[in-house]
């Protein structure tokens, strides 16, 4: 079957870096045919905000910090999906890429995925000739899954995680969620590099600045708690033994 029959899209990969201005957000680093990214995981952004970037307002700048990690907590949610629980989810397969005519490709954009039961997933590829591909990616991927099809659908069971894995997964949630908290804290020292610049250009009074400096340290602080809220979420799912 062409390739051309099924809708590619060119956005492949996700984008972790949040320490960039918004809008130019570059793709992140795919683990490709592994079940989560630890790459990107272990990689601090440490890009600022180009300098030439400026604010007329405290406004503007609370605005553009906020957008920044809107986008840092998402795609901490979705880096975490991908982290294997005791329970059947397609989520995991979300870091998996297929090797569809050349092109590293996410398996939810050539097959159809399924949770009939509480432990397995099915996999029907659209193009049955790709189901070996697939199958493959699986099985070379670091999730542990025995993947079998009967020549038109893949079935994935998903076993009880042993507490050797549990503890392996627990470790990368908290490099996935400490990279984050790095990401904040980037994104916090923009946020204060931007107000002395108003000052400076006295845009805004002496008052003005330290009130904006608190307003930025308790947005931080409420990014913050969400980051820690989702990775305590995560790891009692993967603690959790049914």
């Amino acid at each position: 079957m062409h390739p051309n029959k099924f809708p590619i899209s060119n956005g492949l990969t996700r984008t972790t870096r949040y320490n960039a201005v918004v809008g130019g957000l570059p793709p992140a680093a795919v683990d490709f045919g592994t079940g989560f990214s630890e790459t990107a995981a272990m990689k601090t952004e440490t890009q600022a905000a180009p300098s030439n970037q400026s604010f007329n307002s405290v406004k503007d700048v609370e605005t553009n910090l906020k957008t920044r990690m809107d986008k840092a907590v998402s795609d901490l949610q979705h880096e975490m999906a991908s982290i294997r629980t005791g329970r059947a989810s397609v989520s995991i397969l979300d870091n998996i890429r297929v090797d569809y005519y050349g092109t590293p490709t996410p398996i939810n954009q050539i097959a159809n995925l399924h949770v009939p039961e509480p432990s397995l997933i099915t996999i029907q590829p659209w193009d049955v000739s790709q189901i070996g591909a697939i199958e493959k990616s699986i099985r070379v991927s670091d999730l542990g899954l025995n993947p079998a099809n009967d020549g038109k659908v893949i079935r994935l069971p998903i076993p009880p995680l042993t507490e050797e894995r549990r503890k392996e997964l627990v470790k990368k949630l908290h490099a996935a969620a400490e990279h984050h908290r790095v990401s904040m804290r980037n994104i916090r020292r923009d946020g204060n590099e931007a107000v002395k610049k108003l000052l400076k250009d006295k845009k805004i009074t002496e008052d003005d600045d330290k009130k904006a400096h608190d307003e930025i340290q308790k947005l931080t602080d409420a990014y913050m708690g969400k980051i820690d809220l989702a990775a305590k979420t995560k790891e009692k799912e993967i603690l959790e033994i049914k």
